[in-house]
């Protein structure tokens, strides 16, 4: 005969244990420790996962209730809001179909195909108020399990909602669920295909905010549909919204495409393509700049310089298995002597091929080769962005062969670099040891070891990480640096790989001390990424006003009138003989017009030349930042500025 269990144990967050009836929810549990708790509940953390506040708990449990006031809720009021958007928008264009609704950082999007109609600005406006609708109802949120997966399929159809008709036919075999909008009645008035979890009800939603409508493609495919995509985000607090959308609005006036308009930086141009970067003078004296710099440090750190081709024959990627695993962002084979060829997407096997170039001994090694070299990706066209996602780009990329002795040696010297280079460019960071996945080449052995150098090198420095559980990729456990701006926005930064896969595949080795053969170590490393993003980054960094070792025009001189003009070219070849980057501004525009564009440009300092200034045989000095200098002597501002610009300020 079976024991029906009456009573389940659940472990509270600071390790009591707690017994309560078998069938309890975790709103039961916030209710019996106290009406407080239960009031402010909003959902749980059980076993280490969001869940909603009435799931029923299980004998073993871990929870934790959740209230406003812990991070982890935000997921749930953004879940929460964007079904309450999408209900608005059902109900104001009955002909709209949902997609997905997912949450993002710092928010949530729904994508909708809306047949004969163009989401408008103003619209948004009428959508927020249906959704305040919504809310004041205070409909309940309640999961459903689907009981006949194939009869839901079909109403699905029935109703026009193909997208989740194809999303359930998909999962139908993961106990998908439906979450239920339902009035104070219990009729249900709207519904989703989702796991959730959610909010209990719409009450709890009060601060949202829809921010913009974009342009998206069904499963990011611009062969599919096309549809129309609202961005929108939601907070507890209305201190914490407002703060939000004052960063959004410093993040647009950084936006690094609007600021290429204004300082001439970079362009695309459909006659060539999408995703492929024009660097104009100004942009392009920055790069070079960054590029000689970039040079200079890694001579410091022992790398060798090299090149290697644009495109390789096929079989090199077969080998290093791109083409098997990478295939989809390669582009298309192209015939050259009835051979196929291919625009390489990687830098990897053409080093290794100057690695294997001949036989290396034990005494050869560390080798680290380094190139700045240009690669091909495909990237979908509704994810291109700027500087920032593009099809072909220039990576700062250095390998690294050596024995597993010099492993972790290595690995602090390429934190050492990055360390400098990101302190030089103003960034703050912080990293993450990201650890085997479940799908994984090598063995346990070689993992443990790789990712063992890696966090030794982290902890001999006591550099704060954090642990990215199964965040590696399948051949490499890694590093990952992550930059934080001037507006506290988080980039991808410098990454460390220790690669398992390609040494094994191309035989790279050496011999050693043993007159044998052993497996060289590679370790893949980018300290800037990828010129392209890091340069777009910059420029949003320092909302275009480069420091004046990086500015594209570092002075310029403002004679206030044509008599003046013989002083400001003296002056300008002086400078210019001592490698300042210095420009004249002539035009017959009066003096405050052109130091306010001077101030447009961003160029850090303006040297305006007038009577008094040929006289006493001195410039009046302005900065874009500080303003009026006073007067000083060229020698004084030429030191000023040398010192400023070794000093990389």
């Amino acid at each position: 005969m079976s024991i029906i269990e009456t009573q389940v144990t659940v472990t509270l967050p600071d390790g009591s244990k707690r017994s309560v009836d078998a069938g309890t929810t975790c709103a039961d549990l916030a209710k019996a420790i106290s009406p407080g708790l239960y009031r402010s509940a909003v959902g749980a953390v059980i076993n280490g996962e969001i869940g909603d506040l009435y799931t029923t708990l299980c004998d073993g449990d871990c929870v934790r209730i959740l209230t406003k006031d812990n991070p982890e809720s935000l997921e749930l009021l953004r879940h929460s809001s964007a079904h309450v958007m999408a209900e608005a928008v059902q109900k104001l264009f009955p002909q709209a179909k949902i997609a997905i609704g997912p949450t993002i950082e710092d928010g949530f999007y729904y994508d909708f195909e809306i047949p004969d109609h163009a989401l408008l600005p103003e619209d948004l406006s009428k959508i927020e108020e249906e959704m305040r609708r919504i809310i004041k109802d205070n409909q309940h949120i309640v999961r459903y399990q689907i009981p006949d997966v194939e009869k839901q399929m079909k109403e699905f159809v029935r109703q026009g909602e193909k997208f989740k008709a194809e999303l359930l036919e998909e999962h139908k075999d993961e106990s998908p669920t439906l979450y239920l909008m339902q009035d104070q009645s219990g009729k249900v008035v709207w519904n989703d295909l989702c796991r959730g979890p959610h909010l209990p009800n719409t009450g709890h939603i009060k601060i949202f905010k829809l921010l913009k409508v974009a342009g998206s493609y069904w499963r990011g495919d611009e062969k599919r549909e096309q549809l129309q995509r609202i961005y929108a985000t939601a907070f507890w607090r209305q201190s914490d919204l407002d703060e939000y959308l004052k960063r959004l609005e410093e993040a647009e006036r950084r936006d690094h495409r609007r600021l290429s308009k204004q300082l001439d930086l970079f362009s695309v141009h459909d006659e060539v393509g999408p995703g492929l970067i024009f660097w104009h003078p100004n942009l392009a004296t920055v790069r070079a700049i960054i590029e000689d710099f970039w040079r200079a440090e890694h001579r410091k750190h022992g790398y060798q310089f090299v090149y290697t081709p644009h495109i390789a024959n096929e079989e090199l990627y077969k080998i290093s298995g791109h083409l098997e695993n990478y295939g989809e962002n390669m582009y298309s084979a192209m015939d050259i002597d009835g051979l196929p060829y291919r625009a390489k997407p990687m830098n990897c096997p053409g080093h290794i091929m100057i690695y294997k170039s001949k036989l290396r001994s034990y005494r050869d090694l560390p080798i680290r080769m380094a190139e700045l070299g240009t690669v091909y990706r495909y990237e979908r066209s509704g994810v291109l962005h700027g500087m920032l996602r593009v099809r072909g780009f220039t990576q700062d990329d250095s390998h690294i062969f050596c024995t597993p002795e010099q492993l972790e040696g290595e690995i602090n010297g390429i934190l050492d670099l990055m360390d400098l280079m990101m302190k030089t460019f103003g960034y703050t960071y912080k990293a993450y040891l990201a650890t085997r996945p479940e799908k994984y080449l090598g063995t346990e052995e070689q993992w443990q070891a790789a990712t063992g150098a890696l966090e030794a090198a982290l902890k001999s420095r006591q550099l704060n990480y954090e642990i990215d559980e199964g965040g590696g990729v399948f051949y490499a456990p890694k590093i990952d640096i992550k930059l934080f701006d001037a507006i506290g926005r988080a980039w991808q930064g410098p990454t460390i790989q220790v690669d398992l896969n390609l040494p094994k595949r191309f035989d790279v080795s050496y011999i050693a001390e043993d007159g044998k053969r052993h497996q060289t170590v590679m370790v893949h490393r980018t300290v800037l990424g990828s010129m392209e993003r890091f340069c777009g980054g910059l420029i949003e960094h320092y909302a275009g006003a480069f420091p004046t070792w990086l500015a594209p025009t570092q002075v310029v001189i403002l004679p206030i009138s044509d008599r003046h003009w013989d002083f400001a070219l003296k002056i300008h070849n002086i400078l210019h003989v001592k490698d300042i980057r210095v420009s004249v501004d002539d035009r017959s525009e009066t003096i405050n017009y052109r130091i306010r564009d001077a101030q447009v440009q961003k160029i850090p300092y303006m040297l305006v030349v007038g009577d008094k200034e040929v006289e006493l045989n001195e410039i009046a000095v302005r900065h874009r930042h500080q303003g009026d200098l006073g007067t000083m002597s060229l020698d004084t501002f030429i030191k000023r500025l040398a010192d400023e610009i070794a000093e990389r300020k």
